[in-house]
C-alpha cells in the first residue's frame, strides 16, 4: 500500500461510530497508523502471507517531463536519418518502394514517392490518444509501414492531429477537433483490411518500450476481439480498443 506522506495522513483522525463500533486501537488514529494497523492485522491473521506499507512525500516526486510540447527541434530529426527509420518499419522488399513521409517544421511532406501503396512515416507522441501520458513524449519514434487501406483512412487522423498540433492547439481541442473530423467524415471511414508493419528493432514506443517488439498491427471497426480471438487464454492476438480514433488494433 502506498499513501502520500502529507499533514492529513500523519494527523490523528476522529472515528465516526454512527453504525459500527471502532476498534480502540484505531480511534484517533492517524491514516497512516490505521493502514499500518491493518495490514499487521491482516498478516497476522493469516488472511494476508506478507505486505507491505509505503509512504513517499509528493516533494519527491521527479517533475512530469511531458505536461506541456516541448520545442519542435527535440521532435525533429535529419531527414535521410528519419527515411532510414521510416523504412526499417517493414522487410525492404516492401519500405523500398513505399512512399516516405518526414517530419518538418510545417509538418508531414512526402521524402520519397512510392509505387506499391504502402506509407512508411516515423510517428510522434501524438499518435496516442490526448489522454495518454506520454502525448507530449519528445523521445517517442513509432516506424510503421502502413498498406494502402490504412494510409488513407486511419493514418489520416495522425496526419490532422499533427497539423493541429504545430498550430498549438491543446489536448482537449485535438480530441474534439478528432470526433468532430469523424462525423462529417472528413476523416475517411477505415478501410477494411487495413494493417501496418511495426518490424523496426529501432523503435521507441515509450519510456519503457525501447527496441520494442517488431510485429504487425490490423486496424479494425467496432469489437473484433472475439471474433478473432484476441486476449483469449494462448492467444497470440492482442487488442487494444482506441476510443477517439473509433479503431481497435490487433
Amino acid at each position: 500500500m502506498l499513501l502520500e506522506e502529507a499533514p492529513g495522513s500523519l494527523s490523528p483522525v476522529r472515528a465516526r461510530e454512527p453504525h459500527f463500533k471502532v476498534f480502540p486501537e484505531f480511534k484517533e488514529a492517524s491514516y497512516a497508523k490505521r493502514y499500518e494497523i491493518l495490514l499487521t492485522k491482516l498478516v497476522r491473521e493469516r488472511l494476508y502471507d506478507s505486505a507491505c506499507f509505503l509512504m513517499s512525500n509528493a516533494a519527491a516526486m521527479p517533475p512530469d517531463p511531458y505536461l506541456a510540447m516541448a520545442p519542435l527541434a527535440q521532435f525533429l530529426m535529419p531527414q535521410q536519418d528519419e527515411i532510414a527509420l521510416a523504412r526499417s518499419g517493414a522487410p525492404k522488399s516492401i519500405s523500398d518502394a513505399a512512399e516516405v513521409m518526414v517530419l518538418t517544421k510545417d509538418g508531414y511532406v512526402t521524402a520519397v514517392k512510392g509505387t506499391n501503396g504502402f506509407l512508411c512515416i516515423v510517428e510522434r507522441g501524438w499518435a496516442n490518444e490526448t489522454t495518454h501520458p506520454g502525448f507530449w513524449n519528445f523521445r517517442l519514434r513509432a516506424p510503421n509501414c502502413f498498406n494502402r487501406a490504412a494510409a488513407e483512412t486511419y493514418e489520416q487522423i495522425y496526419l490532422m492531429k499533427t497539423r493541429w498540433v504545430l498550430e498549438g492547439k491543446s489536448q482537449q481541442e485535438i480530441a474534439r477537433a478528432v470526433a468532430a473530423s469523424l462525423d462529417s467524415k472528413e476523416i475517411p471511414p477505415l478501410a477494411p483490411g487495413a494493417m501496418c508493419y511495426m518490424m523496426s528493432k529501432q523503435q521507441y514506443l515509450n519510456d519503457q518500450g525501447k527496441s520494442w517488439h517488431p510485429h504487425l498491427m490490423f486496424f479494425v471497426a467496432g469489437d473484433a476481439a472475439k471474433s478473432w480471438g484476441a486476449g483469449a487464454s494462448g492467444s497470440p492476438l492482442l487488442s487494444t480498443f482506441v476510443p477517439q480514433a473509433r479503431v481497435r488494433f490487433l
